[in-house]
Protein backbone atom coordinates (compact mmCIF):
# COMPACT_ATOMS: atom_id res chain seq x y z
CA UNK A 1 0.00 0.00 0.00
CA UNK A 2 1.40 3.56 -0.95
CA UNK A 3 0.14 6.27 1.56
CA UNK A 4 -0.28 9.66 0.37
CA UNK A 5 -0.65 12.66 2.70
CA UNK A 6 -2.27 15.58 1.29
CA UNK A 7 -1.87 19.52 3.87
CA UNK A 8 -4.75 20.92 3.15
CA UNK A 9 -4.80 25.03 3.63
CA UNK A 10 -7.29 27.94 3.59
CA UNK A 11 -5.35 29.65 0.52
CA UNK A 12 -4.63 33.43 0.56
CA UNK A 13 -4.15 35.89 -2.48
CA UNK A 14 -0.83 36.54 -1.68
CA UNK A 15 0.98 34.02 -3.40
CA UNK A 16 3.63 34.08 -0.53
CA UNK A 17 1.14 32.99 1.89
CA UNK A 18 1.75 29.71 0.95
CA UNK A 19 5.70 29.85 2.04
CA UNK A 20 5.22 28.53 5.63
CA UNK A 21 3.15 25.12 3.95
CA UNK A 22 5.47 24.79 1.49
CA UNK A 23 8.29 24.73 3.90
CA UNK A 24 6.29 21.61 5.89
CA UNK A 25 5.80 19.65 3.50
CA UNK A 26 9.57 19.68 2.61
CA UNK A 27 10.05 18.56 6.18
CA UNK A 28 7.49 16.18 6.02
CA UNK A 29 8.99 14.75 3.04
CA UNK A 30 12.68 14.58 4.42
CA UNK A 31 11.18 12.60 7.75
CA UNK A 32 9.19 10.13 5.15
CA UNK A 33 10.74 10.70 1.24
CA UNK A 34 8.64 7.64 0.48
CA UNK A 35 5.34 9.45 1.07
CA UNK A 36 3.32 10.54 -1.48
CA UNK A 37 2.65 14.28 -0.17
CA UNK A 38 0.79 17.29 -2.07
CA UNK A 39 -0.58 20.60 -0.28
CA UNK A 40 -4.35 21.63 -1.37
CA UNK A 41 -5.77 24.92 -0.55
CA UNK A 42 -9.63 25.27 0.39
CA UNK A 43 -9.76 28.57 -2.27
CA UNK A 44 -7.93 31.35 -4.01
CA UNK A 45 -5.41 28.83 -4.91
CA UNK A 46 -3.89 25.78 -6.55
CA UNK A 47 -4.19 22.86 -6.24
CA UNK A 48 -7.58 22.06 -4.53
CA UNK A 49 -8.26 19.05 -2.72
CA UNK A 50 -9.54 17.17 -5.58
CA UNK A 51 -6.51 17.74 -7.87
CA UNK A 52 -4.20 16.77 -5.04
CA UNK A 53 -5.95 13.71 -4.82
CA UNK A 54 -5.99 12.44 -7.99
CA UNK A 55 -2.18 13.40 -8.28
CA UNK A 56 -1.81 11.43 -5.80
CA UNK A 57 -3.78 8.33 -6.81
CA UNK A 58 -1.93 8.59 -10.90
CA UNK A 59 1.24 8.34 -9.18
CA UNK A 60 0.53 5.05 -7.27
CA UNK A 61 -1.29 6.11 -3.76
CA UNK A 62 -3.85 3.47 -2.50
CA UNK A 63 -4.61 5.16 0.58
CA UNK A 64 -4.85 9.18 1.08
CA UNK A 65 -4.74 11.23 4.28
CA UNK A 66 -6.21 14.91 4.60
CA UNK A 67 -4.74 17.12 7.64
CA UNK A 68 -6.40 20.26 7.50
CA UNK A 69 -3.70 22.61 8.47
CA UNK A 70 -6.25 25.19 10.35
CA UNK A 71 -6.26 25.98 14.17
CA UNK A 72 -9.94 25.05 14.94
CA UNK A 73 -12.81 23.37 14.19
CA UNK A 74 -14.33 26.31 12.07
CA UNK A 75 -17.35 26.45 9.09
CA UNK A 76 -14.25 25.41 6.60
CA UNK A 77 -13.09 22.20 8.90
CA UNK A 78 -16.34 21.31 10.22
CA UNK A 79 -18.53 21.48 7.38
CA UNK A 80 -16.72 22.20 4.00
CA UNK A 81 -13.88 19.82 4.56
CA UNK A 82 -16.21 16.57 5.44
CA UNK A 83 -17.98 17.10 2.01
CA UNK A 84 -14.55 17.88 -0.19
CA UNK A 85 -13.22 14.67 1.50
CA UNK A 86 -16.63 12.52 0.52
CA UNK A 87 -16.50 13.55 -2.87
CA UNK A 88 -12.73 12.59 -3.24
CA UNK A 89 -13.79 9.07 -1.65
CA UNK A 90 -16.40 9.05 -3.99
CA UNK A 91 -14.23 9.63 -6.90
CA UNK A 92 -11.62 7.30 -6.02
CA UNK A 93 -13.65 4.49 -4.50
CA UNK A 94 -11.11 1.99 -4.42
CA UNK A 95 -8.72 4.44 -2.36
CA UNK A 96 -8.76 5.06 1.32
CA UNK A 97 -9.51 8.25 1.80
CA UNK A 98 -9.05 9.94 5.51
CA UNK A 99 -9.44 12.99 7.55
CA UNK A 100 -7.82 13.67 10.74
CA UNK A 101 -8.58 16.24 12.91
CA UNK A 102 -7.63 19.90 12.34
CA UNK A 103 -3.93 20.55 13.07
CA UNK A 104 -5.16 23.04 16.39
CA UNK A 105 -6.23 20.28 17.85
CA UNK A 106 -3.61 18.41 18.30
CA UNK A 107 -1.73 18.76 21.50
CA UNK A 108 1.82 18.83 20.60
CA UNK A 109 1.21 21.83 18.39
CA UNK A 110 -0.30 23.58 20.92
CA UNK A 111 2.35 22.99 23.08
CA UNK A 112 4.74 24.15 20.01
CA UNK A 113 2.39 27.48 19.71
CA UNK A 114 3.11 28.13 23.40
CA UNK A 115 6.46 27.47 23.55
CA UNK A 116 6.76 29.95 20.37
CA UNK A 117 4.72 32.60 22.20
CA UNK A 118 6.89 32.43 25.68
CA UNK A 119 9.76 32.28 23.45
CA UNK A 120 8.67 35.61 21.43
CA UNK A 121 7.91 37.15 24.92
CA UNK A 122 11.20 36.32 26.80
CA UNK A 123 12.98 37.72 23.38
CA UNK A 124 11.80 40.98 24.04
CA UNK A 125 11.75 40.95 27.73
CA UNK A 126 9.44 43.92 29.28
CA UNK A 127 9.56 47.09 26.76
CA UNK A 128 9.50 50.14 29.28
CA UNK A 129 8.20 52.14 26.02
CA UNK A 130 4.73 50.12 26.49
CA UNK A 131 2.38 51.46 28.67
CA UNK A 132 0.11 49.58 31.01
CA UNK A 133 -2.88 52.18 31.95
Amino acid sequence: MRQGLILLAHGARDPGWREPFEELAERIRAQRPELGLRLAFLELMAPDLLTAGEELVAGGCDALRVVPIFLGQGGHVRDDVPLLVDALRKRYSGVAVTQSSAAGEDGGVLDALASFCVRALDEHGSDSSVSST
